[in-house]
């Protein structure tokens, strides 16, 4: 417990990349645990520019590892994404496994690469080639609990939350009867945890953290450790809370989940829902989890629900759904994000407690390049990364702009397998549009007719 008294000491200053020395009187000054490796990333995106990519490694390759990822690398830069995601590395724990390989979100070593997937060399390679390739790197980071055979539990049991009997416990409230609740009233548990979130930025030159559950965690340990987490490497970091909490981005995060919006989008198809309670949950998310300067995570799929709610093509009216879908995710007031797979319209659930391969070979090639068309009009366009919206949406269609300056952008998407007129106000039918993927000139009357799932996208 007496070393990470010294860590915190450590943490409090500046990361220098020294050695342990000795002052006149003995005592040892406080310095930075570890060597950096590597460079600092000099084409960290900006937070409004990014593209998340979701990587679930198990399921990513035939031989689910590390290499499997570096190998398609340029499969994801193609697709247009800018940060790769990658599910939690770390070895799994055994005791209370939940099935199968065991989740990778029960961690047994916060500082060690899962031997399933390889080494840390293999993760310092990936990181290496991303950067190559202008890609970020961030890793899953489960922060609230840690399997029930992680060393921590012997060494340190007052580092976990206990019932009245005094036993170590799960999560309260939740199923998550694998892992063990950390107890953040305990000092030496917060160090640890943080000394481990920066080993990786230090051996493996990450780019930040996707912070899982932070909801649960105390606000004011985010708070400390993004802080330190960002004083090491001179360059910008992504920190990205799985969570809604309105002051995440008080303590640093770039970036919160869009929870609410995605129960919105599932619900507009299978309770028959108005596409106007897309736009009605957009102003909800926005009104109590709002920053001028960031933007929430939206998607259309995860590994959460791509298992238990079902694949883009289930939830979404099949692959034109999907697509449409899609688009009113990724410009609606986000930051979107990919799960490997959906980009090639892939039909199966994608598991992540087993070795299942992704089938690439099923590629649809006219959905993969309706993907990369979507996501490079979004990169070059200021309005939809940061503009201000506007809603315009009808019972079927989900319609809106978003305007930065003088730069308009016109979504109109089709969530419903009938056609279906939209009645343009006359403020939009009488700008001079053009095709946003073409450049053509667009004529928009005051009434237009969508074929099902047809979305258009216009700019002034």
């Amino acid at each position: 417990m007496k070393s990470y008294l010294y860590l915190a000491l450590a943490l409090l200053v500046p990361f220098a990349m020294t050695s342990c020395s000795d002052d006149d009187n003995g005592a040892p000054k406080a310095v930075a645990p570890y060597e950096q490796y590597g460079t600092a990333f000099t084409n960290m995106p900006n937070s409004q520019d990014a593209v998340i990519y979701q990587v679930n490694i198990r399921a990513f390759s035939q031989n689910g590892n590390l290499q499997g990822v570096t190998d398609r690398l340029s499969q994801i830069q193609e697709l247009g994404a800018n940060v790769i995601y990658l599910m939690p590395v770390y070895p799994v724990g055994i005791l209370n496994n939940a099935g199968g390989l065991g989740s990778p979100y029960a961690v047994k070593d916060y500082k060690a690469v899962n031997t399933e997937f390889g080494t840390l060399q293999d993760l310092r390679t990936l990181v290496e080639e991303a950067h190559k390739k202008n890609m970020a790197v961030i890793l899953d980071w489960v922060a609230n609990h840690t399997a029930w055979d992680n060393q921590w539990i012997t060494d340190h049991p007052d580092w976990y939350a206990k019932n009245d009997a005094g036993n170590i416990i799960s999560p309260p409230g939740t199923n998550f009867n694998d892992v063990a609740q950390l107890n953040y009233d305990n000092q030496d548990m917060r160090n640890a945890m943080i000394d481990a979130m920066s080993y990786w930025v230090y051996n493996a030159n990450i780019d930040g953290f996707r912070c899982d559950f932070a909801d649960n965690v105390p606000q004011n340990f985010w708070s400390d450790a993004i802080t330190k987490i960002r004083s090491i490497k001179n360059q910008n970091l992504i920190m990205f809370a799985e969570g809604t909490r309105q002051n995440h981005f008080a303590v640093g995060f770039d970036y919160t989940f869009g929870f609410a919006y995605f129960s919105a989008l599932k619900k507009k198809f299978l309770e028959n829902l108005p596409a106007t309670t897309i736009q009605d949950a957009n102003a909800a998310e926005y009104a109590t989890n709002y920053n001028e300067s960031r933007r929430i995570v939206r998607y259309t799929t995860n590994h959460d629900v791509n298992v238990t709610d079902g694949t883009p093509l289930e939830l979404f009216g099949g692959l034109k759904g999907s697509i449409a879908t899609f688009v009113v995710a990724a410009y609606m007031k986000s930051i979107p994000m990919i799960y490997n797979g959906q980009e090639i319209g892939y039909a199966s659930r994608i598991p992540f407690f087993t070795h299942t391969p992704i089938d690439w070979t099923t590629a649809n090639a006219d959905v993969l390049a309706q993907y990369k068309k979507i996501i490079a009009f979004r990169s070059s366009s200021n309005a939809v990364k940061t503009g201000a919206y506007t809603g315009y949406s009808s019972t079927k269609i989900s319609a809106f702009t978003m305007e930065k300056g003088s730069e308009k952008v016109l979504v109109l998407s089709n969530l419903s397998a009938g056609t279906t007129n939209f009645i343009a106000p006359a403020s939009l039918s009488g700008i001079a549009w053009k095709d946003a993927f073409t450049g053509e000139s667009f004529a928009l009357s005051t009434d237009i007719t969508l074929s099902p799932y047809q979305y258009i996208i216009l700019k002034n």
